[in-house]
């Protein structure tokens, strides 16, 4: 253990995204020691960013896509302040015609913040889980289109002063080609500052930021013969470092022994379940006991300190993010960071147990390169629920799928999501009466369905919901999330799985058209969303 610790440390430099001098969309090699992504800190109220949007395709012909910023770093993290100013000046340096498949959806567009053709050279901009309007240059995608252009497109807005503190992030979302793009890896953390002021408990920890993205799967032969159980649906990464099958040679991260660490994970794939566990024992082959995940917050919101209780796995859907403490193993004792098997369904994309990265306890660690400041209080903030609130009413919705050729098995499939009474049809971004409307200062209480053979990830741009019920029933879920995974239906129950939400539209500021949809971006790009508008008091 300990020689092969000396190597892993003596490689550190080498596992650091380099510079795109030579290319763009650079990544840490295989195996390599997970280093935490750069990042770029707000000051005296204000986080200027300018971003280059990039791509290459790598030697298995796999298009990859990246955010570079002004100073060469890679889909940095970007970290502010409640209340601070963000300007991101996005330059779109794609080719005008990517290599991409073709799109499910042909869609020009006539929208308030853009017209003209969505096509696999379009991007935009979402920032998942931030409460900003959903305006021009802000956080629209329905119709805002950023083509290659030697000028940069320019969002700008404040975070809001009442922002939780906890873990966003930003990635494409032209809709068409929202799935390719960010499978290729673009995509970033984003970070509000101050959870140690609300969560106290993590005054002072160490501080590891996590991104897990996906790929696919090249098309090559098992040259090592080292195939290992079930083949997943597609490659993962921890922080760009690969995890490849069939060998799926895991990443590598270490760790001062015995230490209370600040996790802060996201799942920023396109399609892939994250179901995560740490487990230890006396060798890699044997560990199989679960760390206990002492849970602060999810999707960015922390969770209530009197009723999470510690897990011992944590499922992330596609998209959604969590936040959490872990006590490092003693030194001399081996660790691994899987993800679990989790069932997608009989039409969904095979997850199997696969380990993402092996953990090493040591004191040849280097120090933790960031820690939380030092908190200010010694209490923990309440919990701030929507149970006591009456909804203004309730809605049914559902999703579901269907072959465009019933009679072929190998046709496309559509993917809908669907308001109980209307007909289901694919998004279409030229729609002229949005799904939902509903009237600020309320909130409501949605039922979703899943009626589908495969499970769906819901999500809402621009607010926040609490589960209230699971398969009808009643669960103690204390945290407000964006996100959140629906299991598949099994052809043959009377009732479908479904889950009660209570989704909170009182702020002044989200007014406007925007988005729910499936978080798995292949339903999402073949038609898997809808459109709400929240219209003033």
């Amino acid at each position: 253990m300990t020689r092969r610790l000396t190597l892993l440390l003596a490689v550190l430099p080498l596992c650091v995204s380099r510079s795109p001098a030579a290319e763009p969309c650079t990544r840490p090699h295989i195996g390599g020691i997970v280093a935490d992504p750069p990042e770029l800190r707000s000051a005296n109220g204000a986080l200027a960013v300018e971003f280059s949007f990039e791509t290459f395709t790598d030697h298995y012909g796999r298009a990859r896509y990246c955010y570079v910023a002004a100073n060469g770093a890679q889909s940095p993290t970007l970290r502010v302040r409640p209340g601070d100013r963000l300007t991101l000046r996005l330059k779109n340096n794609l080719p005008a015609n990517p290599a991409v498949p073709p799109r499910h959806h042909d869609m020009t567009i006539q929208g308030p913040c853009g017209a003209g053709r969505m096509t696999p050279a379009t991007t935009n901009l979402h920032f998942h889980g931030l409460s900003i309007p959903p305006a021009c240059r802000a956080d629209e995608v329905i119709s805002t289109m950023v083509q290659p252009s030697p000028t940069a497109f320019e969002y700008r807005f404040q975070i809001p002063p009442h922002q939780p503190p906890g873990l966003y992030w930003y990635h494409p979302h032209p809709h068409g080609f929202s799935e390719a793009q960010v499978l290729g890896g673009a995509s970033g953390a984003l970070i509000v500052e101050g959870i140690e002021q609300v969560k106290p408990q993590v005054s002072a920890l160490p501080e590891r930021i996590l991104v897990l993205r996906d790929q696919v799967i090249p098309d090559m032969p098992d040259e090592a013969g080292e195939t290992r159980g079930p083949q997943p649906a597609k490659d993962i990464s921890l922080n760009f470092v690969a995890v490849m099958y069939p060998a799926d040679r895991p990443a590598a991260m270490v760790a001062q022994p015995g230490r209370r660490e600040f996790w802060r994970v996201l799942n920023a794939a396109a399609d892939t379940y994250f179901q995560l566990q740490i487990r230890t024992g006396p060798s890699l082959r044997e560990a199989r006991t679960p760390l206990p995940l002492e849970l602060i917050a999810l999707d960015g919101a922390p969770a209530d300190p009197h009723a999470a209780a510690p897990q011992a796995a944590v499922l992330l859907p596609p998209g959604a993010r969590a936040e959490f403490i872990v006590t490092t193993p003693p030194e001399g004792t081996f660790a691994q960071l899987v993800t679990l098997p989790y069932d997608t369904g009989p039409s969904g994309e095979s997850t199997p147990l696969r380990v993402i990265a092996n953990f090493f306890s040591t004191r040849q660690a280097p120090e933790p390169a960031a820690r939380l400041p030092q908190s200010t209080t010694s209490e923990p903030a309440p919990f701030t629920g929507l149970t006591a609130i009456a909804p203004a009413r309730e809605r049914l919705l559902y999703f579901s799928e269907k072959r465009r050729n019933p009679a072929d098995p190998a046709s496309p499939l559509d993917y809908f999501v669907t308001v109980e009474g209307d007909q289901p049809k694919p998004f279409d971004s030229n729609f002229t009466v949005p799904d939902i409307i509903v009237r600020q200062g309320t909130v409501e209480d949605w039922v979703i369905q899943n009626r589908a053979p495969e499970a769906h990830a819901f999500h809402i741009h621009q607010v926040h919901f609490q589960v209230l019920e699971r398969d009808g029933r009643v669960v103690n879920e204390p945290a407000l999330r964006d996100t959140v995974d629906l299991p598949y239906w099994d052809g043959k129950s009377p009732r479908y799985p479904r889950l009660k939400l209570r989704l909170d539209f009182r702020d002044p500021q989200i007014v406007g058209t925007f988005l729910y949809h499936c978080h798995i971006l292949e339903h999402e790009d073949r038609g898997m969303m809808g459109t709400i508008r929240v219209d003033p008091r």
